[in-house]
């Protein structure tokens, strides 16, 4: 059997300071550098607007920040972001800590979105490079492969030479541009929580030091930490089970001896970590409210690409992959290390769990990136040199491999630098969903200390998706999924703010869901340019400029 690598030595991983600093400096770059979409936001602000923290996929993010004011002041949190009365079910341990701190350190949810982004960053980047290093013993492959899960993107930017040139302006496949799942810098740039979700690739390393080892303290120690990050995302112990599975089952196949040692360490990490996962099917299968919930998560339309678009979203890297296993007679496993089997079976059980029929299946492509890279630059030393030889003159095996390497990089990031161009070109027009009116921020303020918790507020979705986190009171149509009967809500809000709708069709649309409170600025102006001050049901108690607040007259 080959035992040339770093897992079948007598440590498991070898990493010098020099190596940390390296790490360290790149994390510091990172950070600069994803921070400053932020910074010009904040700093190019109109006098009357306010810049809400964020720059990418705001819905999801407030309703985040939602939880995060629910879970400061209680365990469980109710679903705010529907006008339904409901019980508070909902526990989340991220936004549970991070609204505790916030509340400690009095620092709002943009704040704490930072502070995310910092952390998360930090800890996955260390755990990545740790998983580099157990893979490849030669740092320089480390540092290559490091790179490579930091900034690969996929073939977007085709897409975008497409759009400005022969497609007239039209940017083909959006999705398989801008899916963050698998592309770490952009998550970095707007999905922290998906950076913290991916800091369970650390229960990988702590179950094959145990199983060097032989010592099943190890496997507890993974347990608890995937228990830990279950209670944030529990789908991705799918991600924990299914590696280990994968590799278990490979390891079964080289040796034609039942891995007891794996399995019992396998046993032990679900009977500690299921918990997340066995409460996240009993709320969406026992409670009516989180079941539709969870039935509505197809409205976001975000599925997995197929397999001829998938190599558009993960890009070179997972083309150079693949050519890898194949050429590497992936079906040899006696010649395989436990580090190559390891890395072998996630990148294979990648391809299982990325289509399974759920809905979120998407969000499993999160970290499948890491086995990606590192098989791409086992690849770009070892196929793909002697494939560029038959292309080239360059005869001098270093040269080749220099030229390789710069290639591999100038293919994989400009679809990144696109992502982190236009996210100054989106900030730049200073509009919704990013910016709010301070009129509009003054008047959620103002519902804030006048609304009570139970009170529901109609608005346009464009303020509806901030209410919940802003005030505590339930938004009539805020999101796409938590929202229940989002599309009869849409319909309904357009409805009730269209000139022509009668006034006992808005009675209705506000008896229906218990409406109190009616908010009128200039997003719901733009819908349908109703003025709701002849309303005799509307009572008017808040008045500032852009921004006005009714509240409903009871049995008017």
């Amino acid at each position: 059997m080959n035992v040339n690598s770093s897992l079948d030595k007598s440590k498991l991983v070898k990493v010098s300071g020099s190596e940390y600093r390296f790490v360290s400096l790149i994390v510091l770059i990172v950070l600069i550098v994803t921070s400053l979409p932020y910074i010009y936001a904040q700093i190019t602000t109109p006098p009357d607007k306010v810049f809400m923290g964020m720059m990418l996929d705001v819905p999801d993010h407030l309703q985040y920040f939602s939880w995060m004011r629910e879970l400061t002041t209680a365990n469980l949190a109710a679903n705010k972001l529907t006008p339904e009365a409901n019980n508070p079910v909902f526990f989340n341990l991220l936004w549970w800590v991070l609204g505790r701190v916030g509340k400690l350190f009095d620092v709002g949810f943009a704040g704490m979105f930072q502070v995310l982004r910092i952390v998360a960053t930090f800890f996955f980047m260390y755990f990545a490079y740790r998983i580099c290093a157990w893979y490849f013993p030669e740092k320089k492959k480390r540092v290559i492969s490091f790179i490579a899960i930091c900034f690969t993107s996929g073939l977007g930017w085709v897409l975008v030479l497409l759009k400005y040139t022969l497609t007239k302006g039209e940017l083909l496949f959006p999705l398989d541009v801008f899916i963050a799942e698998g592309n770490t810098f952009l998550s970095i740039l707007g999905y922290p929580h998906f950076i913290a979700a991916l800091m369970y690739i650390f229960c990988f390393e702590l179950v094959l030091i145990g199983e060097k080892k032989q010592q099943y303290r190890f496997a507890v120690f993974a347990g608890l930490f995937a228990l830990f990050l279950g209670w944030q995302h529990a789908y991705d112990l799918i991600s924990v089970y299914g590696v280990l599975g994968a590799y278990g089952l490979l390891k079964w196949l080289r040796t034609k001896k039942f891995p007891r040692f794996l399995f019992g360490s396998g046993l032990l990490i679900g009977l500690i970590s299921c918990w997340p996962a066995i409460y996240s099917v009993v709320l969406t299968s026992l409670d009516p409210l989180w079941k539709e919930v969870l039935a509505q998560f197809e409205n976001a339309g975000v599925f997995t690409p197929n397999l001829l678009h998938l190599p558009i979203l993960l890009g070179f890297t997972l083309i150079i992959a693949v050519i890898t296993v194949i050429s590497d007679r992936p079906l040899q496993l006696r010649e395989k290390s436990d580090t190559e089997l390891f890395i072998l079976g996630w990148f294979w059980v990648g391809f299982v769990l990325i289509y399974l029929p759920v809905d979120y299946q998407i969000h499993l492509i999160n970290g499948w990136q890491i086995p990606i890279a590192l098989l791409a630059t086992k690849g770009l030393f070892k196929v793909m040199p002697s494939i560029l030889a038959r292309l080239s003159k360059i005869n001098h095996r270093l040269s080749r491999e220099n030229l390789v390497v710069t290639l591999f990089f100038l293919l994989i990031i400009p679809t990144n630098v696109y992502l982190f161009t236009w996210r100054f070109i989106d900030l730049s027009r200073h509009d919704y969903p990013y910016y709010l009116y301070k009129d509009e921020v003054d008047a959620l303020n103002w519902l804030d200390r006048n609304a009570k918790p139970d009170d529901v507020i109609l608005s346009s979705l464009t303020i509806g998706q901030y209410i919940p986190a802003y005030t505590g009171s339930h938004a009539y149509l805020a999101h796409w999924a938590q929202t229940v009967d989002y599309y009869g809500k849409v319909k309904a809000v357009d409805e009730f703010y269209a000139q022509n709708t009668t006034d006992d069709v808005r009675q209705r649309i506000l008896q229906d869901k218990s409406v109190d409170y009616v908010f009128y600025g200039p997003a719901e102006e733009a819908i349908g340019n109703y003025n709701p001050e002849k309303a005799g049901y509307l009572s008017l108690v808040y008045d500032e400029s852009r921004v006005r607040v009714f509240k409903v007259v009871e049995n008017h």
